[in-house]
Formats: C-alpha cells, structure tokens, sequence
C-alpha cells in the first residue's frame, strides 16, 4: 500500500525519472526528486489540480520535468531505482523535498522564491520549493 496508487509500470516510470532528473545527486537525491513526483500525484492545488498518475504527473506539459526530453529517461529502469521508487509510493520522506512540489538546478544560487512558492531547502545542486499551506495543505 502507497501514499499514491501506483501500478508496477508506475514504479518504473518514476524510477526513470528519479535516476533521469538526480542520478548525479545519489540516492538521496533521487528520493528527493522521488518525493516532488509523489507529492504532484496526491495533492489537487495550484498546478496539479489534475494531475492524478505517475504518467499525468512525469508527462505533464507545461510543467512537468525536463529529462522526458532526454534519451536518458527512456532507458529501462534498474532494480535498484525502483527499489528506491517503492520508498517513496510507501510515504518514505526527505528533507528538504518531503512537502516540496517543484525543484530545479539553478546555475547559482537558489532564489527564495519558485512560482511563488517559498524556498525549503538545497541538496547538491537542487533546489527544493514547497507550497504554503494556505496554497496546498494536503502535502503537509
């Protein structure tokens, strides 16, 4: 039983995405990246009102996450990135991504603010934005 409801082929998907968007970050990266996609999937506020699948949530255009434009994401997803995926469908949670709805690599520092959502936290070169309560308070 997850926090979302994700099939086997689900699981995949996000481990790609996971390995695609923070393999350079390690594992706790990846479950970072991993928590974003999680949280996308089971809030309906600001962006994600419709977003209601693993796939809605790694396809979704605009907004969604730039390595489905890349041939890396495409490839099979290891054992090992979904054992980490399974983590985060389990409710698993990670500082500072466990409430984060968006995350990027800036080319400097992070901004404290990202669409208007207030910065939570740095993991290596990523940048972790969670909404305010008021905005979402079903990530929290």
């Amino acid at each position: 039983m997850g926090v979302i409801r994700a099939t086997k082929a689900d699981r995949k998907v996000l481990a790609r995405l996971m390995r695609a968007e923070a393999e350079g970050e390690g594992e706790l990266g990846m479950l970072m990246v991993g928590n974003t996609g999680v949280n996308r999937v089971k809030v309906r506020c600001l962006d994600f009102k419709d977003i209601n699948t693993v796939n809605e949530m790694v396809y979704q255009s605009p907004g969604g996450f730039e390595a489905t434009q890349k041939g890396y994401f495409y490839q099979r997803a290891r054992e090992k990135d979904i054992r980490l995926a399974n983590k985060v469908v389990k409710g698993e949670r990670f500082h500072p991504a466990q409430f984060s709805l968006w995350f990027f690599a800036p080319d400097g520092n992070c901004p404290q603010q990202w669409f208007g959502q207030p910065f939570e936290g740095k993991y290596k070169t990523h940048c972790f934005y969670k909404p305010t309560y008021a905005d979402c308070k079903e990530v929290f």
